[in-house]
C-alpha cells in the first residue's frame, strides 16, 4: 500500500493548466474547426470534456468529444485475464480527416498512448494525432511525448501519481504517492 506524499496540483492549478492547454490547442491548430477530442478511459474522458468546454468558451465552437477504451489494444492483455472482456472500439466521433487530440491524465511508459493511437487508427484515418497529458512523470518505454503538458513531474518508479476528478472522486487534484 502506498502512502500519500504531496498534492502536486490543487483544483485551481488543474483548471489553470487545462485552460492554458485549451489556448495552446487553438493556437497550434489555427482554431478548432477541424478538431475532435478523444479522452482515454478513464480519467482522460472528463479532462477532454473540460478542454472542450474551455475551447467553446474561447472560440464559440465546441469540438466533438469521443472516448477511447483501449482494453483491446493493450500489449499486456493476456496478463490481465485468461478471458478478457472485449468491448466495442467505437470512439463515438468520426476521426476521418480530423486532427484528433488524445487526452490522458498521466503519461508514464507511453504504452497507454500507443494503444489509444491504435484505437484511433482502427476507427479511421485522421489528419493527425496530438496528445494532451495533465501530468508527464517520465520513465518512457516508447518514443512518445505529449504535445500539450499540464505539468512535468519527475518521479521514481516506486512512486505513482493519482489524478482525482469527478465523476470518479468528489474533488479535483493531482497527488503523489510512494
Amino acid at each position: 500500500m502506498s502512502t500519500y506524499k504531496a498534492t502536486l496540483m490543487n483544483d485551481e492549478a488543474v483548471k489553470r493548466a487545462l485552460k492554458r492547454i485549451s489556448h495552446e490547442i487553438i493556437e497550434r491548430n489555427n482554431g478548432c474547426g477541424n478538431l475532435c477530442l478523444v479522452g482515454i478511459k478513464r480519467r482522460g474522458v472528463p479532462l477532454a470534456e473540460i478542454i472542450a468546454d474551455n475551447i467553446e468558451s474561447i472560440e464559440g465552437i465546441r469540438p466533438e468529444v469521443g472516448t477511447a477504451d483501449i482494453t483491446f489494444y493493450r500489449d499486456d492483455l493476456t496478463k490481465l485475464s485468461e478471458s478478457p472482456k472485449i468491448r466495442s472500439t467505437s470512439l463515438g466521433v468520426d476521426v476521418n480527416g480530423k486532427v484528433v487530440i488524445l487526452v490522458d491524465d498521466v503519461l508514464f511508459t507511453g504504452r497507454t498512448v500507443r494503444a489509444a493511437m491504435e484505437a484511433v487508427m482502427s476507427a479511421g484515418r485522421p489528419a493527425g494525432i496530438q496528445l494532451v497529458v495533465l501530468v508527464d512523470r517520465g520513465h518512457r518505454e516508447l518514443p512518445i511525448r505529449g504535445d500539450y503538458i499540464g505539468k512535468n513531474v519527475p518521479t521514481s518508479k516506486a512512486e505513482h501519481i493519482e489524478v482525482k476528478i469527478p465523476p470518479f472522486e468528489n474533488r479535483i487534484a493531482v497527488e503523489l504517492y510512494g
